[in-house]
């Protein structure tokens, strides 16, 4: 086998590895949730549930419509005096990366990838839709980290050994995030996306006949980069920034609804973030589990279990919060079809 044979049997092979990493994500949490039904009284689960009733619900799902559009718009900031996209555009595609995030067995950052794709159907030059994406997905994650920080802090005052030992690992564990966003954060601004693009563009080259070499436009995604985090924008992306740190405390008022619609548990400002918080850290540490199958359950009950909340609350709690995933995801993912046809003229016959 010679050398270009080779590098293009490993490429297959990686492309495998990689289509087969959700589904194995996806075993692992239907294990885990497996495991969570078996260990947990299903009936407390049920009798949780019904005491939120459709006005929580409702509740529920009013608080993520509002977080996505803060999100979107977060996402347009990002947009703004670089290209004439409509910040409509943004809030709709933000909705529809969330949809294929919860709903395909895809990693969690499956629908951000199509998202830039997409923005792309509204004239954004491709390079510059991946940079905002690259940008949007670095605050999402900046700001979970501050958010979690924030949980972890509060955690700590409650007197508990069990709390303190997860504070801790909280904090150790974003001190580790902290060290990866700030070298994602170099990759972008110190011109590496640049020689990467070069390098790849050279590989593909190597292995391509003579005849069928192209001219090639230069590699543009870090030309896109800079201009994202360019001289004269640090007002856009501060509110860029501020947009999705306010965005997961719409999660704690999702939160407060659930608990107090069940009724059973008192609780405060402390329990609400912290849950959210935590749980929402322990989701993206899981982020090859599509949607935090199984993860999302565990890790309600391990945080909610601190405060004396049972597992039933817990699980009932985790049910609640994946019932916008649903409601909301479905018409997304028709949203996404609907733009995919209009996109190449395909379509369903006019019916006569």
């Amino acid at each position: 086998m010679d050398f270009a044979s080779n590098r293009s049997h490993r490429a297959r092979i990686g492309r495998a590895v990689l289509r087969r990493l959700p589904l194995a994500g996806t075993l692992v949490g239907l294990g885990l949730a497996a495991w969570l039904v078996a260990t947990n009284d299903l009936t407390a689960v049920a009798t949780a549930f019904g005491k939120i009733g459709f006005l929580g619900l409702a509740g529920v799902v009013l608080a993520r419509v509002v977080a996505i559009l803060v999100c979107g718009l977060a996402w347009a900031r990002l947009l703004d005096g670089l290209v004439p996209a409509p910040a409509g555009a943004c809030l709709i595609l933000r909705f529809v990366r969330e949809g294929i995030n919860v709903l395909l067995p895809v990693a969690s950052v499956g629908g951000d990838v199509l998202g830039a794709r997409l923005l792309t159907f509204w004239g954004v030059p491709g390079a510059l839709a991946a940079a905002s994406v690259l940008a949007d997905m670095m605050f999402q994650v900046g700001t979970l980290a501050l958010f979690a920080g924030l949980g972890a802090a509060f955690l700590s005052r409650v007197p508990s050994p069990e709390a303190a030992e997860l504070a801790g690992w909280t904090l150790r564990s974003l001190g580790v995030a902290a060290l990866l966003l700030g070298g994602f954060f170099a990759l972008q601004r110190t011109g590496l996306v640049r020689v990467l693009e070069e390098r790849i563009a050279a590989l593909g080259r190597r292995f391509v006949r003579e005849a069928e070499v192209q001219p090639e436009p230069r590699p543009q995604v870090q030309g896109a980069l800079d201009a994202v985090w360019g001289k004269g924008r640090r007002g856009r992306l501060a509110q860029s920034f501020g947009l999705h740190a306010l965005a997961w405390l719409f999660g704690v008022a999702e939160v407060a609804i659930v608990l107090a619609c069940i009724g059973d548990h008192p609780f405060g400002l402390t329990e609400v973030v912290v849950i959210e918080a935590l749980g929402q850290a322990i989701k993206a540490v899981a982020f090859l589990v599509p949607s935090g199958l199984g993860v999302q359950e565990g890790g309600f009950v391990l945080v909610c279990g601190l405060f004396g909340i049972d597992g039933g609350t817990a699980i009932a709690l985790s049910l609640a919060k994946r019932v916008p995933d649903v409601v909301l995801g479905l018409p997304a993912l028709l949203v996404w079809q609907n733009l995919e046809a209009r996109r190449t003229g395909i379509g369903p016959a006019a019916t006569p």
